[in-house]
């Protein structure tokens, strides 16, 4: 009884493996990601099938979404943002949950893609080196969310390379290299900074004619806070900002429609409504 169990179980598996690798990709194909990488323990060759099905030829993905913990076991965020690259990836989303000593460079090569609509970047570990502008024709939306960049000219050369982008989301914490935060997008509809590093000097500067909402919050001990060009913004959210940073921003603020304040330093909201 058990040797004729035994011969079923063998049989089995030699009619599944012996299953041509397209047949096998498309059974893969209807799976869940997950179970789809769990197959990876059923055999040598399952070991990496399911790879060749990320690899394997599509128009476009739509989205990818990567999370990376201190539970993951060699990594390779190039590898996996390569194959969706690859495959004309439009909504790509990394977020990195590991020790702060441990730093994943975000590779250059892979912010030259057209088809990219919305890229979202998170936590600290991710860090951001561009000697040169990038070419993303397609982005629309752009999340940087406590990353960190190697210095100004890195930020400057992300910006300058999304010729198309509306949304932009800037939260930054520590560690901070950069001192002047250029953001010159002419296209950019809607921006929002989010920043607790506490610098002493240095500051942003805002370049974007087709501005219409802008949320700023916690903008301590810069020098500055330039909104250059700005005249169909309807609505602006500014709340805990430093004094200094107050006289030099409510002027940039005329155009706006709907505004809403709180300059407090004490806490005490103070909001004031403007409707024209």
């Amino acid at each position: 009884m058990k040797r004729c169990l035994r011969n079923r179980v063998v049989m089995g598996k030699d009619r599944i493996d012996e299953l041509p690798e397209g047949l096998l990709l498309k059974i893969l194909s209807l799976l869940p990601t997950k179970t789809v990488i769990t197959t990876s323990v059923l055999s040598k060759r399952w070991r990496s099938l399911w790879k060749s099905l990320l690899l394997h030829k599509a128009p476009v993905l739509e989205s990818l979404h990567l999370t990376v913990t201190d539970l993951c076991d060699d990594i390779d965020v190039g590898l996996w943002a390569g194959i969706a690259f690859a495959r004309n990836v439009r909504e790509f989303v990394l977020q990195v949950s590991i020790s702060l000593s441990i730093s994943i460079q975000f590779p250059s090569c892979l912010f030259f893609c057209d088809t990219l609509e919305t890229l979202k970047l998170k936590n600290p570990p991710i860090h951001i080196d561009l000697p040169s502008p990038v070419s993303m024709k397609s982005l629309r939306t752009l999340h940087l969310d406590s990353v960190t960049y190697k210095d100004d000219e890195s930020v400057f050369n992300l910006l300058s390379g999304c010729p198309n982008l509306e949304d932009l989301l800037i939260h930054r914490g520590y560690p901070n290299c950069v001192k002047n935060f250029v953001i010159v997008v002419p296209s950019l509809k809607r921006l929002s900074i989010n920043d607790c590093t506490r610098v002493r000097k240095g500051g942003y500067v805002i370049n974007a004619p087709s501005l219409k909402y802008l949320q700023i919050e916690r903008l301590s001990g810069y020098e500055r806070c330039l909104i250059e060009d700005a005249p169909e913004l309807v609505e602006a959210n500014i709340r805990n900002i430093s004094t200094i940073v107050n006289k030099k921003i409510l002027g940039s603020l005329k155009s706006a429609k709907r505004l809403s304040l709180d300059l407090s330093p004490s806490g005490v909201t103070t909001i004031t409504m403007l409707a024209i």
